[in-house]
């Protein structure tokens, strides 16, 4: 891995690119992304900032080119191997993906089970994680009779349940009111400080704005450095709209 400013590259991509069938998600990605960066993959609807993200738990395989997560390469991995390398992330989907027949709590601690921690440890880090996020009362609840604020809030807490390194969230904010979207940048915000590099794939300006983090700018699968530059050169005044690409 490389360092800069006395930081290491824990994500590295090198040209990659991803194609379903005739059509080009990705092409030519090259990215460094730095230990406990908190990075925002912008772009319009389409753009490939899920793919991106896919990509790098491998929920999907490189179509060319090589992604680095802290030194290994996720091209010589075996299938075996891929659950333990989803250890080192925590992923926050838009759509939550909550198990709407097991409870708040149990939603959470199957994450702690899984990787066979005892009973007394999965019940104090639960029961700690909801009150960080504010759920405490409600970890007999089941999903579908939280808001939608509520259940991202649960999908944030499972993400981290495991403290992994990275924190991988795909529009998380995209369906929710403006207060439920504040209290999620805040529980980004507060896990980041405690050392996780979180990537945010995104279309909400306010949330970039708000968060102050890293941007890049995806269009049609492919980084484009000039709308990159100038996004960073507004991110405390209006952002351009993502969508409208001929206005940049």
């Amino acid at each position: 891995m490389i360092e800069k400013k006395g930081k290491t590259a824990i994500i590295r991509i090198f040209h990659v690119h991803k194609q379903y069938g005739a059509k080009k998600a990705l092409t030519d990605i090259t990215l460094d992304i730095l230990k406990n960066d908190f990075l925002f993959i912008n772009g319009p609807s389409g753009a490939g900032k899920t793919t991106l993200l896919k990509l790098l738990y491998r929920g999907e395989p490189v179509t060319e080119g090589q992604i680095l997560i802290d030194g290994l390469n996720l091209s010589r991995i075996s299938r075996k191997r891929i659950p333990y390398l989803r250890r080192e992330f925590g992923i926050i989907f838009q759509d939550y993906k909550l198990i709407p027949t097991k409870t708040i709590f149990e939603n959470i601690s199957i994450v702690l089970e899984a990787r066979g921690r005892k009973r007394r440890f999965i019940e104090k880090k639960v029961n700690s994680l909801l009150r960080t996020v504010g759920m405490a009362d409600r970890m007999d609840a089941f999903p579908p009779s939280l808001s939608g604020g509520e259940q991202q809030r649960i999908a944030v807490a499972r993400a981290v349940a495991g403290d992994p390194k990275i924190i991988l969230a795909d529009e998380p904010t995209g369906s929710l009111d403006n207060e439920s979207a504040s209290i999620i940048i805040k529980l980004l915000k507060q896990f980041h400080t405690r050392g996780a590099t979180i990537i945010v794939a995104t279309h909400d300006r306010q949330l970039i704005r708000e968060t102050g983090g890293k941007v890049i700018y995806l269009n049609q699968g492919q980084l484009d450095s000039v709308k990159f530059q100038q996004i960073e050169k507004t991110l405390t005044t209006e952002m351009p709209d993502p969508a409208d690409a001929s206005r940049i």
